[in-house]
Order: structure tokens, then C-alpha cells, then sequence
């Protein structure tokens, strides 16, 4: 990449990051995006594994006195069998499916029966959301939506929120950077410097976030972030099916 394009890359990461910093959410899911539209699936997965576990760290760090630690450990044994079952199918999807399914995964987690919603405390539950969560990671690239919903299912503050979900990202994109970089047949290398300037761009960005992150409220919180993620959602809806009904016309002749 040119220098002009790292430095705009870099401008982005900021901005995402302190979206990330401010809602515990949609940063990381509009970075991917951005990733996808300018690089293989294979090198956007780690260089936004690398922006992601910065980000993320450093929240986890900020906010380090609220994390709930059993909803972490419960979480980390769903991401740990996801792991193994797709080490052995080493599956990689082509950007349209990885972009609808960005855009769809928000929606399906709304439809939720209320009499099923998540309980981070409960041990079968959090298998099951890890287990998924890291599924959908590796397909593409976020699992943020469906976390989310696992996550604001609890009865946590914003801070509890924010904190706990930062560090089960960690782990989820550290699992997604080892099977990206080097599991897959076609596994991706990254330019050293774009990776600096990716973990200079994420703190200072979930830096800035934390001073407004304090001045709202639970309910200012839960409200823009829902509706955050559901215009960005409904973008990547349009933009992958778009993305498919251009290259089946492009097939058909």
C-alpha cells in the first residue's frame, strides 16, 4: 500500500476504534467493510485480527475492574471447540457471502423468542454463543452483532458490557488471526508497518472514547447503539447483494 493509503487507513482505524471504545460494538464491523473493498479475504481477516486485538486489549485494560470473568472463561470453551471444527474443513467464503452474512447476523439475533433471551451467566448458553460466535468470525471477520445481543442480554452496566465483551474479543480475534495466518491453504502475510500504525490507531481511538463512554447513560447507550449497528447492517445487506447479482451477470454472459 501506498503511504497515502496507510495514513487514510489509519485515520479509519481511529474512528472505528473509538466507535468500538464508545459502544463495545459496529467499529470492528464497519472496519471489516472497508478491508474487504480493498484487499483478499484472507489479508483484510488478519490485519483487522491485529487492529481488533489492540483495540479491544486496550479497552479491556481501561475497564479491567468490570469484567466478568465466569461469562469470559464460559465463552472461551465455545470459541476453543469452534476452533477445532474448522481447522478440519478450512473453509474460506468469497466477500458477497461474508458481507450478507455482516449484514444478516444483527437481524436473526433480534428474532430471538423473549422467552430465550441469553443469559451470559449460564454456562450452556455461553458454549453456545462462543461456539457460534467464533464460527461467524471466521466466516466474516465480526462476530460483534450476535455478541452483543449475548452480552446486553445480562444484566450488566455499560461498563460491565464493554469490558467483558472486549475481552472475548481478544480471544476470538487472536483465534482468527492463527487461523487466517497460518491454517488456511491460502494463509495471508501483512506489511509490518501497516500492522504498527494498526495498533497506534486503535488505542488512541478507544482512548478518546472513554471520558463520553462515562457522561452517558444505560439507556443513551443500549438506544444508539442499536441503532449504530442496524444502519450499518442494512448497508452490508445492499452491498453484498449487490455484490452477488453483479457477478451473476457477469456468469450469465
Amino acid at each position: 500500500m501506498t503511504p497515502l493509503m496507510i495514513a487514510a487507513l489509519g485515520l479509519l482505524m481511529v474512528a472505528t476504534a473509538f466507535l468500538s471504545g464508545l459502544f463495545g460494538m459496529a467499529g470492528g464491523l464497519i472496519l471489516i467493510g472497508v478491508l474487504l473493498s480493498l484487499m483478499p479475504l484472507p489479508s483484510a481477516m488478519v490485519l483487522h485480527a491485529i487492529t481488533q486485538m489492540a483495540s479491544n486489549g486496550w479497552r479491556a485494560l481501561l475497564w479491567r475492574s468490570h469484567i466478568r470473568w465466569r461469562p469470559v472463561a464460559i465463552y472461551l470453551i465455545g470459541c476453543t471447540a469452534a476452533l477445532a471444527a474448522w481447522s478440519i474443513t478450512r473453509y474460506v467464503p468469497d466477500k458477497p457471502m461474508a458481507l450478507l452474512l455482516l449484514g444478516v447476523t444483527p437481524f436473526m439475533a433480534r428474532l430471538t423468542p423473549s422467552n430465550l433471551r441469553p443469559d451470559p451467566e449460564s454456562i450452556w448458553q455461553g458454549t453456545f454463543y462462543g461456539s457460534i460466535c467464533m464460527g461467524l468470525m471466521l466466516m466474516t471477520g465480526v462476530s460483534g452483532p450476535l455478541m452483543d445481543t449475548f452480552f446486553l442480554g445480562g444484566k450488566f452496566d455499560r461498563r460491565g458490557i464493554v469490558a467483558t465483551k472486549a475481552t472475548c474479543q481478544v480471544a476470538s480475534h487472536f483465534v482468527k488471526l492463527i487461523y487466517f495466518g497460518g491454517i488456511i491453504d491460502q494463509a495471508a502475510t501483512l506489511d509490518p508497518v501497516l500492522a504498527g500504525v494498526a495498533v497506534a490507531a486503535s488505542m488512541t481511538g478507544t482512548t478518546l472514547a472513554r471520558r463520553i463512554l462515562e457522561a452517558m447513560t444505560d439507556l443513551q447507550f443500549r438506544t444508539w447503539a442499536g441503532r449504530l449497528i442496524t444502519t450499518v447492517a442494512g448497508y452490508y445487506i445492499i452491498y453484498g447483494s449487490w455484490l452477488m447479482l453483479a457477478r451473476s451477470d457477469a456468469l450469465a454472459y
